[in-house]
């Protein structure tokens, strides 16, 4: 199986898992969490060998650690913890990632550029604000977490003013929805309970992750038009 059909598995399934979860069927969409990632990493795997292919595939190996880790979060703040980490060593590797990606232009000459780290840093301290009174011991490791993938997004926005090609977009798509729905699983896990919380969490979280790779795996095609994942 190529990686196209891959991603292809990766949304069809998504989009069942979505369902399952907006009909309250926790027992099913337990079991089959950890199906869902396996897609992206195996469609990178079958990919055409490229520089940051490792920096994906091991981004994607910790997400998925996070992932497992993250199904027992209710039997102790252990497991938050470690899966917290997971996903922090997941943001790291991305960072990576996009910091060694091919640049063709230079992003801090624009100032579009500027405006868009501003709000970013800001997004951040306001989140921050809000969150730290209520964090109690966990204060430094979700500040660190909150830094890190901020960080994140930052290197993502500066791909798309150094990047060369339309998919750079839908990696800072993924990233923007990285953003999202960490914030939602902060504020509704440390802040205050959110309706439908644990859906608005994994339908993001799969957007950002599918964004992120299909978008990496574009911008490293070789002497190849652009597919796109409606193809056939």
């Amino acid at each position: 199986m190529n990686s196209q059909k891959l991603l292809q598995g990766f949304l069809a399934f998504g989009f069942i898992y979505a369902i399952l979860l907006l009909t309250e069927n926790d027992t099913l969409t337990w079991y089959l969490k950890p199906f869902l990632l396996p897609f992206l990493f195996y469609a990178v795997a079958k990919s055409d060998s490229f520089e940051t292919k490792k920096w994906l595939l091991a981004a994607l190996l910790f997400s998925w650690i996070g992932d497992c880790i993250l199904m027992f979060a209710d039997k102790g703040e252990e497991f938050f913890i470690f899966g917290l980490v997971a996903f922090l060593i997941a943001h790291i590797l991305f960072i990576v990632l996009f910091a060694k990606q091919k640049s063709v232009h230079i992003s801090f000459k624009e100032p579009m550029f500027w405006l868009g780290f501003v709000g970013a840093t800001i997004y951040l301290v306001s989140m921050l604000w809000v969150l730290i009174p209520t964090l109690g011991d966990l204060k430094f490791p979700v500040t660190a977490y909150a830094l890190i993938i901020t960080i994140m997004f930052k290197m993502a926005l500066k791909g798309t003013f150094d990047w060369k090609g339309e998919a750079k977009y839908r990696v800072l798509l993924g990233a923007a929805f990285f953003v999202v729905s960490d914030s939602i699983l902060a504020i509704d896990k440390f802040h205050s309970p959110l309706d439908s919380a644990s859906y608005s969490i994994m339908i993001t979280y799969l957007i950002a992750q599918f964004c992120i790779t299909d978008g990496i795996l574009k911008l490293n095609l070789k002497q190849q038009p652009e597919y796109s994942v409606e193809e056939a």
